[in-house]
């Protein structure tokens, strides 16, 4: 949806879960006390119509719909980034906000802890998104969107973000309505840690 616009990311410290392929642990503990008010200064000095609230979990964080409700209140286009473990039925239901839910496959060690009920929220203008490690991991993929039949777009990321060949063709064989993407950011900067 905005993939290549330039964006602000707010990312949080905190996560529940503990994927076996976490790209970013240091958001387990690390970072710095910040008021709403601080976060926003921030990000207005960057002069970007898109922010991403990520993490970590953003809504492991207590004041995380204050701050999504102040970020659309001065006109920013959204998108929250969340693990499918958190609730979202306090979520604003507004045109700016685009929620980017992940579906946990297998291979992350935590689809258990997925709270499925969350697809039924997820609209139009959202996303549910899938990494996929292997072929159980499609597999299950496959599953979820059959017995779910989310209203949303459906997106397909290999793990590490940039082997996205194999992954494709299987979407392609089998006609899924998804979309395959990049982690974009894997492409410009590599591995380096871009806080």
């Amino acid at each position: 949806m905005t993939i290549g616009a330039p964006t602000a990311f707010i990312r949080t410290s905190g996560c529940p879960l503990r994927c076996t392929y976490c790209d970013t642990p240091q958001a387990f503990e690390q970072g710095e006390q910040m008021g709403i008010d601080a976060i926003l200064a921030k990000v207005a000095k960057l002069e970007c119509r898109h922010v991403c609230l990520t993490g970590g979990e953003p809504l492991a964080q207590k004041d995380s719909t204050k701050l999504l409700e102040r970020l659309l209140d001065q006109g920013y286009h959204v998108v929250l980034e969340t693990n499918g473990a958190m609730p979202l039925d306090e979520m604003p239901c507004v045109e700016n906000l685009t929620i980017s839910m992940d579906i946990k496959c297998p291979s992350s060690g935590e689809s258990g802890k997925m709270i499925f009920e969350n697809i039924e929220i997820l609209g139009p203008t959202d996303q549910l998104k899938f990494i996929v490690s292997d072929d159980a991991d499609y597999e299950y993929a496959k599953e979820i969107i059959a017995k779910y039949e989310p209203k949303c777009e459906v997106i397909f990321t290999p793990v590490g973000g940039k082997e996205m060949k194999g992954l494709a063709e299987k979407v392609l064989k089998d006609r899924l309505n998804a979309r395959v993407l990049p982690q974009l950011h894997k492409f410009i900067w590599g591995d380096e840690d871009n806080r």
